[in-house]
């Protein structure tokens, strides 16, 4: 199973966005405090595009909390990483943990230094320092769903039919 774990975030759009994916693509999501807005902020629900209630998430105190409580294979999303994401494979069978830091910070470099194996970085220009989180989120998890054949997901659109484009 894929798992986006958010350290610190702090724009509550932003995760607002990433739970909507989450629940556009099964993935679990899970907020590792401080949080620098509250879940019941206006701002998230509708950011989430009332999507809130079909995400399913996790609030944990620090990352030792949710380290406990969560075993599978690590992976650290950070602008410091030397291998690109799609370098690594992203098994079926495990749990996989896509982890991301806060916006203004990242990850922090104690954590990231005994992980050094599986920090993986999107590559990009010397323009930018960095992409928005809810992009790297979303170009992360669909780049593990693609390389498991996007397990449980549709294929064809639900609502208005797989047949819709051939309709007159």
């Amino acid at each position: 199973m894929v798992n986006v774990v958010l350290y610190a975030p702090e724009i509550p759009q932003n995760t607002g966005n990433i739970m909507r994916t989450c629940a556009a693509t099964n993935t679990r999501l899970h907020l590792i405090k401080p949080l620098g807005f509250s879940l019941d902020e206006k701002v998230v629900k509708r950011s989430g595009a009332n999507y809130i209630n079909e995400c399913d998430y996790t609030v944990y105190e620090n990352f030792e909390d949710f380290k406990s409580k969560n075993k599978g294979k690590y992976y650290f999303l950070t602008r410091y990483g030397h291998k690109p994401h799609s370098s690594f494979n992203y098994p079926k069978e495990e749990n996989i943990y896509l982890i991301f830091g806060r916006e203004s910070t990242g990850i922090p470099k104690e954590i990231l230094k005994d992980h050094l194996d599986t920090c993986l970085r999107i590559p990009m220009t010397d323009k930018v320092r960095a992409l928005n989180l809810s992009n790297c989120v979303a170009i992360m998890v669909y780049e593990a769903l693609r390389q498991q054949d996007y397990p449980g997901l549709l294929r064809d659109e639900p609502f208005k039919g797989a047949d819709y484009l051939e309709k007159e």
